[in-house]
């Protein structure tokens, strides 16, 4: 049974703040700007069993936004109409009905889907609230609501269930704890919704040269069978471009950056997408950052490469490059340099516009998923440290090295590795990524994070004694000298040499 329901309305109405009321969560960016949701945004309402759709506003013509992105937005709303079992139509309290309140209710009941009109705004009494004109909608008796203070809710939820029927324990939705969650990331216009069209198999976001098109996060389901013939299911997050916090116009690209930086924490695997024409810039540099802090895996994705291979096959080539597999050596090499707190990341060159490799990706992702819950024996463990630090001693800080003791896994989704040292403060950000590239490269961790958990000795007052951590760590770099048995004491040398001599 179709379980969808969508709100739809004109612009400025209240659709998003009533979606994330329903939703529970802070899913859709809400704003008094009209026209800022653009995609349809989902969510799975657990306790209701069914999926709400919030969709951008039908009628919008900004000034500002191309007329292009009106069309693909009202698009998506055709969509949301033509998927749901059950449609809200939200219209606003205090300023009553409008014309184009009239167009959408007439294309609504053309397409002769269930609807139930929902008067928000309606906070306080209900005196300024015509109800004379909502009923001539014609789609009986209207729910009155107020979406920022919660009034009404309980009511509204009752009538969803009343179409949807009540929340059936046999009818269960997609459970995102058993899902891979895959977010795309990275700077506007890069192709991250071209690449989630391409997997999704369908025109399902907005795709636009304009760069900014995207602006809240859209999570959607999907399935992928992977190279073992095995079906896996995913979450995919589509992302608005992250641009430096300097460089943020307006409160609605601020709210864009924050719903793109909580997709990188709610989700398993990060894809780091670049463009493959214009190489690494400095804010590629800071968006996988913002992944590394939180200790995110991160496969690297390398778009349109098909501009690349069409560049080779014009006559004259693409200087300087030899070939395309020169300069796909090259691009890989001053990829590194530059995100050289990624190591062994996957690196994907792909195309969203030919599929070309695409399927890659989410191996990779499968991969890099199982690789997460590997344990690390703690003998290769502390060998292939100690073989690393002999290699390549830690540099000397304030005249003494960091030195390990003893190292033990204690995690993993990051892979956490507690190290019983001397001095935290003596290990340096430089030899930190030393130890963790080695790490990676011993175990086949390609991608994947390791944290360092430092447990130095205790500082103490000179003259008093090591107790607890101090202590063990003080032994293990002090190790107590025993005598080996066969040395004895002056004293006893003495009689030895007197009994012999009178023997």
């Amino acid at each position: 049974m179709n379980r969808t329901v969508a709100i739809v309305g004109r612009p400025n109405v209240g659709k998003s703040r009533l979606f994330n009321r329903l939703a529970r969560k802070r899913i859709s960016i809400v704003h008094d700007q009209p026209g800022v949701t653009r995609d349809v945004i989902s969510a799975e309402i657990a306790e209701g069993d069914y999926t709400l759709l919030d969709t951008g506003g039908i009628g919008y013509k900004g000034k500002d936004t191309p007329a292009a992105l009106t069309a693909a937005s009202e698009e998506q709303v055709n969509f949301a109409i033509a998927t749901a079992a059950l449609i809200l139509f939200v219209i606003d309290g205090l300023e009553g009905l409008t014309s184009l309140d009239e167009k959408i209710a007439a294309m609504l009941r053309r397409g002769k889907k269930t609807v139930r009109l929902v008067i928000n705004k309606a906070d306080f009494d209900d005196e300024k609230i015509d109800l004379a004109q909502a009923y001539r909608l014609g789609f009986g008796e209207p729910l009155q609501v107020s979406a920022e203070h919660g009034r009404g809710e309980a009511d509204l939820r009752d009538a969803i269930y009343e179409v949807l029927g009540a929340p059936d324990d046999t009818v269960s939705i997609r459970d995102p704890s058993v899902s891979l969650g895959v977010c795309f990331i990275g700077r506007p216009n890069v192709g991250k919704s071209s690449l989630s069209n391409r997997l999704l198999q369908s025109d399902r976001l907005i795709v636009s040269e304009v760069p900014g098109t995207t602006r809240d996060a859209v999570e959607l389901p999907f399935d992928f069978k992977g190279r073992n013939g095995k079906l896996y299911p995913f979450r995919l997050i589509d992302t608005a471009g992250i641009k430096a916090a300097t460089k943020l116009a307006s409160p609605v690209e601020y709210f864009s950056r924050l719903r793109s930086l909580d997709a990188i924490k709610n989700t398993d695997i990060v894809f780091l997408v670049l463009d493959a024409m214009d190489g690494v810039t400095q804010q590629d540099k800071a968006i996988a950052g913002e992944a590394v802090k939180e200790h995110k895996p991160i496969v690297i994705v390398v778009n349109k490469w098909d501009l690349v291979k069409s560049a080779f096959k014009r006559q004259g080539g693409f200087e300087p490059y030899k070939s395309e597999r020169d300069y796909r050596e090259k691009y890989e090499h001053a990829l590194f340099e530059r995100l050289y707190f990624t190591p062994g990341s996957p690196v994907i060159f792909v195309s969203a516009v030919s599929g070309y490799e695409v399927d890659r990706m989410l191996n990779a992702a499968v991969k890099l998923n199982r690789q997460q819950d590997l344990k690390l024996p703690t003998a290769k463990l502390n060998a292939v440290l100690g073989y690393l630090t002999e290699r390549t001693p830690p540099p000397a800080v304030s005249g003494r090295r960091f030195r390990i003791y003893y190292a033990t896994q204690t995690g993993t989704r990051p892979f956490r590795i507690k190290l019983f040292c001397n001095r935290e403060e003596k290990l340096t950000e430089q030899y930190r990524r030393y130890l963790e590239a080695g790490l990676v490269k011993e175990f086949d961790l390609a991608g994947c994070p390791v944290y360092f958990d430092l447990v130095g000795k205790e500082k103490h007052e000179p003259g008093t004694p090591y107790t607890g951590k101090a202590a063990l760590a003080e032994k293990l770099e002090k190790p107590e000298k025993h005598e080996p048995k066969w040395k004895t004491s002056e004293a006893a040398k003495d009689d030895l040499r007197h009994e012999t001599l009178e023997d």
